[in-house]
């Protein structure tokens, strides 16, 4: 497609008074002349070498098995809905590591001691992570600038959530081992995440999941803190690490509770 361009019309002669031309460039707003620099120029044949750190938004969930950052966004415009089958250790690891990103965090749970342990320890307050009981929480209120989180600790049946994902609410549903809701939990998820299960189980997560036999065969040989992440088009397996801090409130990784 031919580009026609159209020469501007010549700026009127200005006449040459001493210092004209700099206060004129200097009351149009360009301000003073600083030091001049060569320019930063690669040739063709190195473009291929630079590396650009980009990556989703999200809470740092461990390492993937190159050792780099494995991300987990849960603050989105858009509903998110994540399954993890597994241990209440990872599960408070994903909520404290939200919490310190701003996130608030409403945790439903049948285990409250276990998580309300962790709030007194944390001295955050309501604001931060609160605890509810099993169908009581309320409407949180989520908003680009106030993004929610919602753990539904459950147990192996848990009921259909009063409080569902939306914008900017995610909501992570834990459960212990795979139980007759598993099925409508992964086909509703967007992301779902697996810890080391029983042989029986782990052909059932794979049917499921459209899974390679060698991740069957893996599953049930996970060490504790690894956790089988499954999206739509991706796989990763993640080691979750934690901090000094983060040992001190939870203890080791674990995959029993």
């Amino acid at each position: 497609m031919a580009v026609t361009t159209t020469a501007a019309p010549a700026a009127p002669a200005v006449p040459s008074a001493p210092g004209r031309g700099f206060r004129a460039a200097v009351r149009s707003g360009f301000g003073l002349l600083g030091p001049r620099h060569g320019r930063h120029t690669i040739s063709a044949e190195q473009v291929d070498a630079l590396a650009l750190p980009i990556g989703d938004d999200g809470v740092v969930i461990g390492v993937d098995g190159q050792g780099q950052p494995a991300v987990l966004g849960v603050n989105r415009p858009t509903p998110y809905d994540v399954l993890l089958i597994g241990g209440l250790w990872t599960a408070q690891v994903i909520a404290l590591r939200a919490a310190a990103t701003g996130a608030r965090v409403a945790v439903e749970t049948g285990r409250a001691e276990a998580w309300g342990q962790l709030v007194r320890a944390l001295g955050v307050g309501p604001s931060g992570m609160s605890v509810h009981d099993v169908g009581r929480v309320p409407p949180m209120g989520a908003s680009a600038g106030s993004p929610v989180l919602v753990v539904r600790d459950c147990g192996m049946r848990p009921p259909r959530g009063r409080v569902v994902s939306g914008p900017w609410q995610s909501v992570l549903t834990v459960l212990p081992y795979l139980s007759p809701v598993a099925p409508r939990l992964i086909r509703q998820a967007r992301l779902v995440g697996v810890q080391r299960v029983s042989p029986d189980e782990a052909t059932q997560i794979g049917r499921s999941l459209a899974l390679p036999s060698g991740d069957v065969e893996a599953l049930p040989t996970l060490t504790d803190g690894v956790t089988l992440w499954c999206g739509d088009r991706d796989r990763q397996y993640v080691m979750t690490q934690a901090t000094d801090a983060e040992n001190g409130l939870l203890g080791t990784a674990r995959r029993m509770d």
